[in-house]
This record gives structure tokens, C-alpha cells and sequence, in this order.
């Protein structure tokens, strides 16, 4: 069982900057992919961006060139630094590890943190 914990949300102004930190246990940390989602009000979550083990990385059309995803192996940590915030960027963001096991391919999720863009 792999557990994720996210920090660093909260209430920032349109165009103004936040970096949102995933603390992953465990000691396969490097072998996995990871990813940032968030869930706006209402049932959908959608993908915000992902880094695969070997560093590459992924970022939804709508922050790319705002939002930059990158891992840090030796602190077991996912970050995911937001500049040029939106009004639309609103919601609940979720961190994600996804991992093969045998055949399957599993998906462990964080709690969530809240990032409110607002003037």
C-alpha cells in the first residue's frame, strides 16, 4: 500500500503562485509514475499533468506553460509549482502513484489539498 499525503494548498489571488508537495512512503517511490488531478465542484477529476520514473513529464493543454510537475527521488516527493493561477483553477488537487503489480496496474491517491484562486 503506497500513502500520499499533499500539502502546500490554499487561497491565492489571479496570477499569483502556489507549489503544491506530495510526500510518498515506501521505498519504490522511484519506480513509480505520478501525477497531479484536481476535482472542481462536481463529480469529474480530471488529469493536470504526470511524470513517468524516467522523468518525463505531461501537462493538460490548459496549464501548460503555468503549471510545471517534477519529482524529487531522494525526499520520496512529487511537486507541482502553479504560477499565472486562474479563477478556473479552482479545486481540489489530488496526488497519484501508479505502480504494475503482476499483470494489474494499481492507483493509490492522496487526501486532496484545496487551491482557491479569488480575488
Amino acid at each position: 500500500q503506497v500513502q500520499l499525503v499533499e500539502s502546500g494548498g490554499g487561497l491565492v489571488q489571479p496570477g499569483g503562485s502556489l507549489r503544491l508537495s506530495c510526500a510518498a512512503s515506501g521505498s519504490g517511490f522511484s519506480r513509480y509514475t505520478m501525477g497531479w488531478y484536481r476535482q472542481a465542484p462536481g463529480p469529474q477529476r480530471e488529469l493536470v499533468a504526470t511524470i513517468t520514473s524516467g522523468g518525463s513529464t505531461n501537462h493538460v493543454d490548459s496549464v501548460k506553460g503555468r503549471f510545471t510537475i517534477s519529482r524529487d527521488n531522494a525526499k520520496n516527493t512529487v511537486y507541482l509549482q502553479m504560477n499565472s493561477l486562474k479563477p478556473e483553477d479552482t479545486a481540489v488537487y489530488y496526488c497519484n502513484a501508479q505502480l504494475r503489480v503482476a499483470f494489474d496496474i494499481r492507483n493509490y491517491w492522496g487526501q486532496g489539498t484545496q487551491v482557491t484562486v479569488s480575488s
